[in-house]
């Protein structure tokens, strides 16, 4: 369980480390809307507000905070199953609820424009990432748990070998 509280607070503060950086430096302040590239244009940083769900899904702006908790309330009981994905998903989640419980709408800020289409007009924030980085961990986890289980099942039947 220290894992998973570790790891959610060290996500969910650089979430609000990078979006307090972004609010405050003036190239990149929200009012300037002024794009930056880094890493060779790899890398863009764009301020948009996202009033709605993730990838334009449609979920009503209305029930976002409520689904998100709920979300991340059932998240929960699978800590012990990957702690580590765990963590940055309700780091993550924290995060942009908050955001979304304080502001009516996120900020996001990353883009990246030389991802592979349609990857690459979309605009994240940094708990974004760690939301899809801890879903593939879980994922990952997951599919190795039923591969060795498989394994397991079959030295079994084949008498040990």
């Amino acid at each position: 369980m220290g894992g998973t509280l570790f790891t959610a607070l060290a996500a969910y503060s650089g979430c609000a480390a990078a979006r307090r950086y972004l609010d405050r430096h003036p190239a990149h302040a929200r009012s300037s809307r002024r794009d930056a590239d880094f890493l060779g244009g790899r890398v863009r940083i764009k301020s948009v507000w996202n009033e709605g769900a993730a990838f334009g899904l449609p979920i009503p702006a209305e029930i976002l905070p409520l689904a998100s908790a709920a979300a991340l309330g059932l998240l929960w009981n699978g800590r012990k199953r990957c702690p580590l994905g765990t963590g940055l998903i309700l780091g993550g989640g924290l995060s942009n609820l908050q955001e979304r419980l304080t502001e009516g709408r996120v900020c996001d800020y990353l883009q990246f424009p030389r991802a592979p289409r349609p990857l690459d007009r979309y605009v994240f924030n940094l708990a974004d990432l760690c939301l899809f980085t801890g879903g593939v961990l879980c994922l990952r986890r997951e599919r190795g748990r039923s591969r060795s289980g498989k394994t397991e099942k079959a030295r079994r039947k084949n008498g040990g070998r």
